[in-house]
């Protein structure tokens, strides 16, 4: 019976997966632009504006599927963890990188639970700024994780990816979504350039997702 539970989470994960995915497109009608690369089983990681708790959800469902199953989110392990039904979904269904935002309850380095899930062939989803951004700006200040992982491991794409609508379709305290459609765009892939400062690099990352995001805005209907 015990060998048997392991499969039945997996198909159980599995089902939900689906089931959020069908939903995110029910209520958003989420669309994918690739802009600047195309829908292939490449290894990179998406790079991505962050607004609402919904962001990494909505970026993982516009994968097509063969995409999805090789994609980790890298989340906050205790906003995962925090109940039972989200310690299923975190980990079980969308199969996070969990990483602890406490520096001083860390037993494990982040970056080096990011490079593990590289090694071992996945792509990843991450938030440079680190936070939700609360403010009227569109970008908060990014933080030097998307820079170390593109220095030790410089083959992978870094694509930035921009989240737009998604806001304006769930407001802060408002639980019914309005009737917009959510796009996520995928841009071309950024590198570290040789004798690039980390200063310079995250100005440079920064500046291809705004101007994916403006893009995006002259593009739309």
């Amino acid at each position: 019976m015990a060998s048997v539970l392991p499969h039945l989470r997996k198909l159980a994960a599995r089902v939900v997966g689906h089931m959020l995915a069908f939903a995110a497109r029910f209520i958003t009608a989420v669309r994918a632009d690739w802009r600047g690369i195309e829908p292939v089983a490449r290894q990179r990681v998406y790079y991505a504006n962050h607004v609402s708790n919904a962001d990494m959800p909505m970026i993982w469902t516009v994968l097509p599927n063969h995409m999805r199953r090789q994609t980790r989110p890298v989340a906050a392990a205790d906003y995962w963890l925090k109940n039972r039904l989200r310690a299923f979904v975190g980990p079980e269904v969308f199969n996070c990188v969990l990483i602890d935002r406490r520096p001083e309850a860390r037993q494990e380095d982040p970056l080096e639970k990011i490079l593990k899930a590289i090694d071992e062939g996945s792509s990843l989803i991450i938030f440079p700024e680190g936070r939700r951004n609360m403010t009227e700006e569109p970008l908060l200040p990014f933080r030097a994780g998307l820079y170390n992982i593109g220095r030790a491991r410089p083959h992978v794409d870094l694509v930035p990816t921009w989240i737009a609508n998604l806001n304006e379709i769930m407001p802060k305290g408002e639980v019914i979504p309005l009737p917009l459609i959510c796009t996520v765009t995928f841009g071309a892939p950024v590198h570290i350039a040789e004798g690039e400062s980390k200063d310079d690099f995250l100005k440079r990352a920064a500046g291809a997702l705004l101007e994916l995001s403006r893009s995006s805005e002259d593009a739309a209907p």
